[in-house]
């Protein structure tokens, strides 16, 4: 899924961190692409993945298809355009369905991550 944020890049990193850890899941790593490109030495735009979940979730799925592991925690990655844009990309959780064996409909358990990266992004109404 790619949804164009009508936020900054650092404000959507942070909108989204914020959600997340709102509605329960854990951040349990950022990368910040752009960082370690500079540390050696190369350039590219901003390009943040967090890496998040939560273990009430993601332990069923393991256990109903223990290669599942693979796939979690979830990740959503965060980037900059070429032309000033920032979008959020991620899996959409039909996409995991019957990967590495989950068994038919457990990929539904992750839905509500997607809501919740929806809701963070969505635009504030104006104070018109």
């Amino acid at each position: 899924m790619r949804i164009q944020s009508p936020y900054s890049f650092a404000d959507t990193v942070d909108r989204l961190r914020t959600a997340l850890a709102a509605r329960g899941l854990t951040v349990f790593a950022k990368i910040d692409h752009q960082a370690n490109a500079k540390a050696v030495g190369l350039d590219m735009p901003p390009a943040t993945v967090l890496i998040y979940g939560n273990p009430k979730a993601g332990t069923p799925l393991m256990l109903a298809a223990p290669d599942f592991a693979l796939e979690l925690p979830l990740r959503v990655l965060i980037r900059e355009t070429e032309d000033g844009a920032t979008v959020v990309v991620f899996d959409g959780a039909a996409e995991f369905e019957g990967r590495h064996g989950l068994p038919a409909g457990m990929s539904a358990k992750l839905a509500p991550a997607e809501t919740v990266i929806a809701e963070a992004l969505a635009a504030q109404p104006s104070a018109d």
